[in-house]
């Protein structure tokens, strides 16, 4: 008998983009919540603006490349055509935007509470007014070019995501236009001290208290700041390119000249202010037009929260250290390797053994060849360092930098060029396919023989985001996965077909296929047992063919607990359809970036970890990696982490059958998942400690009894 599933109506789904700004709005949340120290809830806002600025020059502006080519058809979920998703982004942005704002001028008030206060230079003490005034002459002025707009000099090639001062002005001729840009060299604001009291005024307001001074004979009718985005949605045409180093730094050059997307006007209370010639300028709509009676740009917040920490520790998170991985404590990495798998968990557990297993690979003469695929690393990487220090000392050293990751191409085009300068044999990524895997391969000669030590993890090799970011990660020197490893780098380094792997799930495609396969699987063991269920944890859920096949197990009554951060397009909870899943959001001081795929199999634990999310990108159009958690402490240990994300009631949110979220609340004690494994870690490190104190104190008591 065919059984008919609820599939394909598409009030079953979310959309991609709106489920993102519902996203950027608990993001925002955060920014209320006084579970949050107030200057951190300030940098809640510079991350909700940083966000905002990406989704539009990347999101946006791909949807209104596809209106422009009259590409009118309909997504293949919730049905919208470009068109109505453009519409749909504007209203949503629009609430997301004023209450953005809204909540900006209250932190500003809770503020002065402490002595700090957003001042206009006319509103300053009288001795820093005449400051400012000194401020502007000397530092700011000679760096401004005044941009006059008439049939001599037509509308400027204005810079992305820039401030601009835009300027009325008239004399006994008539009436002019003008624009003046902040160059990027100059101060975002300046703080002045006086009696306890800090104020902090904006470079903009200093410039158009001053910019009479920038048109002499003139008299200044009207003044506003505003910003465009651009649309950074190009294509790298990697096709016949000889070169894709070259090719990515062409790329980055055109993107600074792409169409604007959004315009962004500082209001200041003048509700009068439309910006029409900018728009016919620019040529936008009203509905790309955002005016707020507030400072452009809020990513300045994160210099003013560096700024003022060091004074207000109280207003800040309390430091957190990462401690000493639980499956590694001060073990060497490689000695532990050889004895058992290692297992770690960042921003919790310290990133620093990833570290040392590249450096002390790069020093140990024993150790052959380094292999490491990089997409995004920190500015001052000790990881590059010593992969540059293991080419020079003799060693095979093959690195992937994936050219093509977004908005880090200048980055690693840099690195690139430093690891080729050093010895390395440099790898660009693969055609079409951004290698967005994580994995190192060391071999080293231990007793005479050669052993393959492999780390694969869920995060990049960035020292720095891996104290911002949840990610996990695995060192073995299991046989299979080492001979995997060696086959995934030829493949990415010669010509072959895929290989036929004994551990790894790689994509394109597998990682979609075993999914198919596992949630099957879970149905019928479903069916025989009455006992299925699926959890999974990735930073977003947009595949329609994944999500079509959990809304079936859902239907099967299979029970199934997804927690993603950002997008989910599967709506949890309609009667009939989903009502055995739930969605749970996680946002709090660290970005949740873990992707942890479980499968109970009737008992057989099948537990997954990788750098894919359930996304078509992931897994149709990147080259990813899923490997399995084989070592039953792990997945224990995974078990309980995945259930403290399901008994947060702290930073999480539930998905209500509408696709909007709210906060869990409920009668047991409040819990926060991070805060908790922050207590875990320390209470870890602590016990390691002891235990390490304990044992150097029984041996000493043993020699000392040894020699009475």
């Amino acid at each position: 008998m065919t059984v008919e599933y609820k599939l394909d109506n598409r009030e079953y789904y979310d959309n991609r983009e709106l489920s993102w700004l519902r996203f950027n709005y608990r993001v925002l949340e955060e920014a209320i919540d006084d579970h949050n120290p107030l200057l951190e809830r300030f940098k809640f806002l510079a991350i909700t603006s940083s966000n905002l600025d990406e989704f539009f020059m990347v999101r946006v502006g791909g949807l209104k490349d596809q209106v422009k080519m009259n590409y009118h058809e309909p997504e293949n979920k919730t049905k919208m055509t470009p068109g109505e998703q453009l519409e749909n982004i504007s209203r949503l942005n629009r609430e997301n935007c004023t209450a953005q704002y809204r909540i900006f001028n209250d932190l500003k008030d809770e503020l002065e509470s402490y002595g700090v206060y957003f001042k206009k230079p006319e509103d300053l003490p009288d001795g820093f007014k005449a400051e400012t005034d000194k401020i502007f002459d000397e530092e700011i002025f000679p760096s401004l070019t005044p941009l006059g707009i008439d049939a001599y000099r037509p509308f400027p090639k204005l810079m992305n995501k820039k401030i601009n001062i835009f300027v009325n002005l008239s004399n006994e001729l008539g009436d002019q236009t003008a624009i003046v840009q902040l160059p990027t060299i100059i101060k975002r604001f300046y703080t002045f001290h006086d009696d306890g009291r800090t104020y902090v005024v904006l470079s903009e307001d200093i410039i158009i208290r001053n910019v009479g001074k920038l048109f002499k004979g003139y008299k200044i009718d009207r003044t506003f700041a505003f910003r465009i985005t651009r649309n950074a949605d190009l294509t790298i045409h990697e096709e016949g390119a000889q070169d894709l180093l070259i090719e990515i730094e062409r790329f980055l050059k055109e993107r600074t000249k792409g169409a604007a997307v959004r315009l962004e006007i500082d209001s200041g209370g003048d509700s009068a202010i439309k910006g029409s010639f900018l728009m016919e300028e620019l040529s936008l709509g009203e509905n790309d037009v955002y005016k707020f009676d507030g400072p452009l740009d809020l990513t300045f917040l994160f210099e003013f929260v560096s700024n003022l920490k060091g004074r207000y520790p109280n207003l800040i998170y309390k430091p957190f250290e990462p401690q000493s991985p639980k499956f590694l404590g001060t073990d060497d990495v490689y000695e532990r390797a050889l004895k058992e798998d290692i297992f770690l968990h960042h921003p919790f557990e310290s990133f620093q053994p990833i570290v040392d297993f590249v450096k002390e690979a790069a020093e140990d003469p024993d150790v052959l060849a380094i292999k490491q695929t990089l997409y995004r690393v920190s500015s001052d990487s000790p990881i590059i360092a010593a992969l540059k220090e293991a080419s020079e000392n003799g060693k095979q050293v093959s690195v992937l930098v994936e050219l093509k990751a977004r908005f880090d191409e200048e980055s690693n085009v840099h690195w690139a060029k430093e690891l080729e300068d050093a010895g390395c044999h440099v790898i660009y990524g693969m055609n079409y396919l951004k290698t967005h895997s994580k994995i190192t391969l060391v071999i080293k000669r231990v007793r005479n023989k050669l052993v393959r030590f492999v780390h694969l993890g869920t995060g990049n090799y960035n020292d720095s985001t891996a104290k911002q970011y949840t990610d996990m990660g695995i060192i073995t020197t299991d046989p299979d996965i080492g001979d995997d490893a060696i086959n995934f780098f030829n493949y990415l380094s010669g010509y072959s077909l895929k290989p036929e792997y004994k551990s790894l799930h790689v994509a394109p495609f597998e990682i979609r296929d075993l999914f198919d396969d596992y949630i099957n699987k879970e149905i019928a063991f479903h069916k025989a047992h009455g006992n299925g269920y699926i959890f999974a944890k990735m930073n977003s859920l947009t595949d329609k063919k994944i999500i079509d096949k959990l809304l079936i197990a859902s239907q099967e009554g299979v029970r199934i607990d997804l927690v993603i951060r950002g997008i989910c397009c599967l709506k949890a909870g309609i009667p009939g359809v989903s009502e055995n899943i739930r969605v749970i959001s996680v946002v709090g001081r660290f970005l949740e970036h873990t992707r942890i795929y479980y499968f109970r199999h009737n008992g057989q634990d099948k537990m997954f970890l990788s750098s894919a999310d359930m996304m078509t990108r992931n897994m149709i159009k990147r080259v990813e990696i899923l490997f399995p958690v084989n070592d039953e402490r792990f997945i224990e240990e995974l078990k309980e982490i995945n259930a403290l994300y399901l008994r947060d009631n702290k930073k999480a949110r539930y998905q209500k059958p509408d696709g909007t979220y709210a906060y869990v609340r409920n009668d047991a004690p409040l819990l926060s998942a991070q805060e908790e494994l922050m207590r875990r870690a320390l209470k870890v490190n602590r016990e390691q400690i002891e235990h390490k104190e304990n044992y150097l104190l029984t041996r000493i008591r043993n020699r000392f009894k040894k020699s009475n």
